[in-house]
Parts: structure tokens; C-alpha cells; sequence
């Protein structure tokens, strides 16, 4: 397959909302065109195509903020190729939030794809992920359909990319039981307050993640509030061309979670991404915009408190039985590397855990091909970008890859079968967990 040649997806010309909703010229001029970012884009690795990295698209962005260039479907789909793995912005010498940019730009556009497309998108972020109650439905009609084999019949009905998600989607071992109590007292001696951001699909396909998430900050001392008016963190919202949704998202968490903890915890990397981009989603907010800010400033990935709460990682007891070390690799989320910048803790974390020898891939801290949906919307590109990681974790022989994302967690997954890599797929949660129960 020639990505280099593909005809790029996209909708209609003219269907963007307003040149008024485009980044600034100043904004976009912050770049410099040093070409740095190049062979950190994934999209620009596997096709050579300037207008498929970061520096193209923000000279695209640059000419439709100034009216010489229009939305058409080739310029939407040059930006909608991009899987906002953000990073560029980690080689970028001049600090270019591209993130920000390319979000701005898609909010003009609107979502991507066709009609069909745009408006299966629209009732997803606007009626579907805002509630909660509705995902729980959706949850509990997956959840039938796997059990009965009904999916696996009716995916033979669907169109491809839908057939895709359905191949893609984790089996639910289990639906949610009794809704977790709203405040879990801390185990031992009361060290701080926090508040728990469940998440959506992290709930929902990953309950036992967040039951071990929680687990781990009561030991560690944490009084654990979980407000029940959350809401999903909006990060699908942002990346695909609905601000104002993912916006009334954000004043419902804010909302919901009380003022005065220590920290809103979450154990997705992409939640937190979306978290901390709070402040800057309702800057223009004069209700919300102290607020906001105040939140995402006290959002941590669970890795940052777990971490530091100790003084230093608990490292392992030297065993007196002789038994070979489980190898694991780490994978780099995108939006925990690249969007929070964390990446020691994570490790320090990992390697503490006693009877596991950390194995670094190369380069660690790749996208998989996941991306929020962009597996479901642009298969052929994430199946290339999931090709090359699933390359690197096989290289280091490792038993288990460990990628504290949801999405991640289910795109690896589905790499480990389609390129045959004998590797198990788990979050960083349960490992510490089991090993500190």
C-alpha cells in the first residue's frame, strides 16, 4: 500500500463553521520551519509527504487563518491525518503547542469524514459521551452481544471501519456492579484528599483498572472521593472538531468535583491530557476561567502522586528463592510522554516492582496508531504506526508491555494478534497493585 499516494479522506469544501474559530497569525508564526519535527511524526515517517507533518499542517492552518486557502476535503483530510500524538512539540526548539493548533483547526472544520461520517460523529461527542448513564447502556448492549456471539454476527453486516470496531472493542468480563461509594476513607493514616476522574471507555472496559487505581492511593494514604455528577473528560471531543461539547464537559466536571482536594487523580492518560487542558479550553470563559485553571492545575496522573507520596519507590525484598525475572517494556502514552510530560515516575514505579526487569524498546515513547478513534477513522494509516510499534516491543523479547491508557491498552492488543508478537498488554495499576496487595 502506497500511503504516500492514498487519495486523503475529508469532507466537502465549504463546510467549515468560521475562519473566526482559526488559530491567531501569531500563534501559528511561532514556528520556524527547522524541521525538527519531521521524523518524530508518524505520519510523515511512513509517507515523506510534507503536508502530512507538523510544519505542513501549520503553514495549511496559517493559510486558511489568513483566508488564502480554504477548508476543501484535501485540507481537511491532511489535518485530520495527523493522530495528535503531539510529538512534535517534545523536538520542538521553539515551544509550538501544535496540539492546540491543530485543535483550533479542527474546530473551524468541524468533524471529520463524509455526511455519513460527520454525523455519526456529532451524536457520539454531543448525545453519547456527555452521558454517563447512556455509555452504561451502551456498555450493557456491548457487553450482550459478545456473550451471545449476536457482535460477531452483525459485524459480517457492517461496513469495514465499523466491522473495525467491533473487532477492536475488549471483551467486558463483567459489567459494573453497585455504583463505588462517593468518599473511600484512606487506609492507615489520612495523608491527603483526592478526587478520582473515573473516565468513560477507562470504566467502562477498564473498571478493574480504577478499582486497583483506588486501591493504591487508599494504602498509600489518600481519602478517595468520587464525585457521581462527572462526566467524560472531553478529549474526543477536543480532538475532532467539537470545542464548544467538549467545553460544557469541562463547567460539569468542574462542577462536579469538589474544591479543596489535593489533587484530581486519573489513571488514563489521555483523561489527564484533556484535564489539564481545562484552564486553557475556558480561558475565554469569564465564569469558569479561574476555576478551570485552579482545576487542572491539581490534576495528576496517577503515576505523579503514587510516586510522589513516597519518599523514594519501594524497591524490591531480595527473594531467597531463585526464579527468572519477568522482562517487561514500558510504552510511552502519547499524551502522558508528550502532552504531560511525565515519564520517570512511571518507570521508577515499574521497576520497583520486585521480580520484573524493565526492557526499553526503541524509541519507547512512539504512538501505537490509537489516537482516541483515529484506529476506527483512518485504519490503514494506525495499522502502519501500529506495525512499526508492535516491531519495537518484539525486539526486546519482553513477556508484557505495560501502557497506562486505555486506548493504547486496546490498539497493542489488537497488534500483538494481527503481527503475531507473544506479549501481554497490561496498565501499570494492576501490576503495582498485585504486587503490593
Amino acid at each position: 500500500m502506497d500511503l504516500a499516494r492514498r487519495a486523503v479522506p475529508g469532507g466537502a469544501a465549504g463546510r467549515s463553521r468560521s475562519t473566526a474559530a482559526m488559530p491567531t497569525i501569531p500563534e501559528v508564526d511561532r514556528c520556524v520551519h527547522c524541521g525538527l519535527c519531521l521524523n518524530q511524526c508518524p505520519t510523515y515517517r511512513v509517507t515523506r509527504v510534507e503536508t502530512e507533518s507538523p510544519r505542513g499542517r501549520i503553514h495549511l492552518v496559517r493559510s486558511m487563518a489568513e483566508g488564502r486557502l480554504s477548508p476543501s476535503g484535501s485540507v481537511a483530510g491532511h489535518l485530520y491525518l495527523c493522530l495528535g500524538c503531539r510529538a512534535c512539540e517534545t523536538a520542538c526548539p521553539s515551544g509550538v503547542e501544535y496540539g492546540r493548533i491543530a485543535e483550533s483547526a479542527r474546530d473551524a472544520i468541524g468533524p471529520p469524514g463524509g455526511l455519513f461520517s460527520r454525523a455519526v460523529l456529532r451524536v457520539v461527542l454531543r448525545h453519547l459521551m456527555p452521558h454517563p448513564g447512556r455509555l452504561r447502556l451502551t456498555a450493557r448492549l456491548i457487553h450482550f452481544g459478545q456473550r451471545t456471539g449476536l457482535s460477531q454476527a452483525l459485524s459480517r453486516l457492517l461496513p469495514r471501519s465499523l466491522r473495525r470496531g467491533i473487532e477492536l472493542l475488549p471483551r467486558i468480563g463483567a459489567l459494573p456492579g453497585e455504583p463505588r461509594a462517593e468518599v473511600l476513607p484512606a487506609l492507615g493514616e489520612r495523608r491527603a484528599r483526592v478526587a478520582f476522574h473515573t473516565g468513560c471507555a477507562m470504566d467502562l472496559f477498564f473498571s478493574d483498572v480504577n478499582d486497583a487505581t483506588i486501591r493504591l492511593l487508599r494504602r498509600s494514604g489518600c481519602e478517595v472521593h468520587i464525585p457521581r455528577g462527572q462526566v467524560c473528560c472531553g478529549a474526543l471531543n477536543m480532538h475532532n472538531g467539537e470545542l464548544a461539547s467538549a467545553r460544557r464537559m469541562a463547567r460539569r466536571n468542574i462542577d462536579a468535583f469538589p474544591e479543596g482536594m489535593d489533587a484530581v487523580v486519573t489513571s488514563a492518560a489521555g483523561c489527564g491530557a484533556a484535564l489539564k487542558e481545562y484552564g486553557h479550553l475556558l480561558a475565554g470563559d469569564p465564569a469558569y476561567r479561574e476555576r478551570a485553571g485552579s482545576f487542572s492545575g491539581r490534576v495528576r496522573d496517577a503515576t505523579e502522586l503514587l510516586f510522589a507520596m513516597s519518599a523514594s519507590p519501594p524497591t524490591a525484598t531480595p527473594s531467597t528463592e531463585q526464579r527468572e525475572a519477568v522482562v517487561v517494556t514500558y510504552s510511552d502514552p502519547c499524551h502522558l510522554a508528550h502532552g504531560q510530560g511525565v515519564r520517570a515516575e512511571p518507570r521508577a514505579l515499574l521497576g520497583a516492582i520486585p521480580g520484573v526487569t524493565v526492557r526499553e524498546m526503541d524509541p519507547p515513547d512512539r504512538c501505537c496508531g490509537s489516537a482516541g478513534i483515529y484506529n476506527l477513522l483512518e485504519p490503514e494509516m494506525a495499522d502502519e504506526v501500529l506495525r512499526e510499534k508492535m516491531e519495537a516491543v518484539r525486539a526486546t523479547g519482553a513477556a508484557v508491555v505495560v501502557a497506562p491508557n486505555p486506548g493504547c491498552m486496546i490498539q497493542l492488543r489488537y497488534g500483538a494478534a494481527r503481527y503475531g508478537v507473544p506479549v501481554a498488554v497490561r496498565h501499570l495499576m494492576e501490576m503495582l497493585d498485585e504486587a503490593r496487595a
